[in-house]
């Protein structure tokens, strides 16, 4: 043979950053439901570029292949965030997948590969995996990995967890209209994703989402909600939402979270709101309007009446989530209390929920079903009638999970654990696809702009990236962050077996470690022998 090659098989949760050492241990297997996803690495090291293929042979049919693909990465880490980074430069970091069928080029140096496995009902027990390096038909390079399918389900426990999906910005990238055809072609493709990674609740624009704008600027208009006024009455015609529904139900979402109905940070501000007035389609409100205009509290009541009972003739007043306004502050108390008044009369017996981190805001009943950040949860449990978390790019201190390029797998991962404990019922994030700069100034390339523009740290707008057919290519995150939701449905799936005390023992190695939301073990090894143990316990309670 004219080359050396070698061939490694890494776990999900290795990152191996630009010009890292690949471990000294190969990964030798793991077990799984038989609902579950589960992903391992390949690296071939070579010394020559050549044309080959790579093959994993399983008696799993469902076998998905990716190449590691590393992404520039100018703003990685914002100043004074905590030391729990193992490389946190300027540069090139693992997060792309790219899927490819077998052929390959593998190119001088360290290749790298992710393989993801989808068990069918019918397949339980044991299969030793195979994974060859092939070139001109011949094996030149083979290694195997063990895997248990175990024969029972994870449950998912009416889990909600949305993560904001921005059609505007795929109109945006891919130059189409707002509801064309090719419009509902690619956003359904991108919600099919979404939903295939644990998203169950999504954005759903009524107006156009008053998200990340520049004050006295739009987004373009995504409103689904048809107004009409005449004689100064409003009328709305809900076919754009319920074809909205409608492909999110058959996308798999149960949830819909309507877009705020005041502008973010603090509610000072009606959204754009456009309407056929007359005959003319025009703005009737927007950051010339002031959240306290009696015009907007008459729309909004006219709107109420309609939409509610919309929604209520359909079924589904208990999949909705209203928002007010986005992460108000306490200097924004007045203003935010106001908004919220009139939304909560407006809309009683609805869940009203809002991203913010002062417990002031639920202390005083302004808001119902507040979120908090992961970094703030502390101050809300055992306080609230349901808790949530979020996170966004403000959270890279106290070592609290996060899914920025720098961190390790195992920070993104482990808020699972961390949820399962603490009866986190939801989570939020801002950013499925926001491929905008900061406050949707101009769009960007994500595959070359990861910062929006040098604003958020790489790996805070977006899990997806944009393929050329109008599908979503899948990110390192987007699997590690669902590997953590199936990791908290294990337990919920052990906790039916025998009861919550036996499930945090396990992940506290009998006290071992106080598991919060900043403390646990930075050790892939901890994180991937503990998922094991879980299913052992599943394995021998099963009856």
């Amino acid at each position: 043979m004219d080359k050396n090659i070698e061939l490694r098989l890494l776990s999900s949760l290795e990152k191996i950053y630009h010009n890292d050492t690949l471990p000294q241990k190969d990964y030798k297997g793991f077990s799984m439901l038989k609902n579950e996803k589960k992903s391992f690495q390949v690296a071939v090291v070579c010394d020559k570029e050549f044309n080959g293929a790579l093959s994993v042979s399983s008696h799993i049919k469902i076998i998905r292949k990716y190449s590691v693909e590393y992404i520039k990465s100018d703003y990685p880490m914002a100043k004074g965030a905590d030391d729990y980074y193992r490389f946190s430069e300027d540069g090139y970091y693992p997060d792309l997948l790219l899927p490819f069928a077998d052929t390959v080029t593998f190119k001088k140096g360290v290749n790298l590969f992710w393989i993801e496995l989808i068990p069918e009902s019918t397949f339980v027990g044991t299969d030793n995996i195979e994974i060859s390096v092939i070139e001109n038909d011949s094996v030149i390079a083979s290694k195997y990995l063990q895997i248990e399918v175990i024969d029972y389900d994870l449950d998912f426990d009416n889990f909600i967890y949305t993560c904001w999906f921005h059609t505007d910005c795929l109109m945006s990238y891919y130059n189409i209209e707002a509801f064309s055809d090719e419009y509902w072609r690619i956003t359904k493709n991108f919600l099919k994703t979404a939903n295939e990674y644990g998203m169950n609740c999504v954005l759903t624009p009524i107006f156009t989402p008053p998200l990340d704008t520049e004050a006295g600027k739009e987004r373009p208009t995504v409103q689904l909600i048809d107004v009409t006024v005449e004689n100064g009455i409003y009328s709305f015609n809900f076919d754009k939402l319920t074809q909205w529904i409608d492909m999110a139900h058959n996308c798999g979402i149960e949830y819909f979270e309507l877009s705020h109905f005041y502008t973010q940070w603090g509610a000072n501000y009606a959204p754009k709101i456009m309407a056929t007035v007359d005959g003319e389609y025009k703005k009737i409100f927007g950051w010339e309007t002031k959240a306290s205009s009696k015009e907007y509290k008459k729309f909004l009541t006219q709107l109420s009446t309609e939409l509610k009972l919309y929604l209520e003739n359909r079924n589904l007043k208990d999949k909705i989530l209203l928002h007010v306004s986005d992460e108000p502050n306490f200097s924004m108390l007045r203003s935010y209390s106001k908004a919220s008044k009139v939304i909560h009369k407006l809309y009683k017996g609805y869940k009203i929920v809002d991203a913010l981190s002062d417990i002031w805001y639920y202390k005083l009943g302004i808001v119902s079903s507040p979120i908090p950040s992961n970094d703030h949860i502390n101050k809300f449990i055992g306080k609230t009638d349901e808790l949530w978390t979020y996170y966004c790019s403000a959270q890279n201190k106290k070592y609290v999970s996060n899914r920025f390029f720098c961190n390790d797998s195992i920070r993104t991962r482990v808020i699972g654990y961390q949820m399962f404990k603490y009866d986190v019922k939801g989570f939020l994030h801002w950013g499925y696809n926001f491929y905008y700069t900061q406050l949707s100034k101009a769009l960007i390339d994500p595959y070359k702009v990861s910062d929006a523009g040098g604003k958020f740290p790489s790996g805070d707008s977006y899990v997806v990236y944009p393929a050329k057919d109008g599908t979503a290519n899948h990110s390192i995150r987007l699997k590690v962050f669902y590997d953590a939701l199936q990791d908290m449905a294990a337990l919920n799936t052990l906790k039916n077996l025998t009861d919550k005390t036996t499930c945090v023992s396990i992940i506290e190695e009998n006290s071992k470690h106080n598991i919060t939301f900043s403390d646990y073990p930075h050790s892939d090894e901890w994180m991937l022998n503990t998922r094991e143990k879980i299913n052992s316990a599943i394995k021998d309670n099963i009856k």
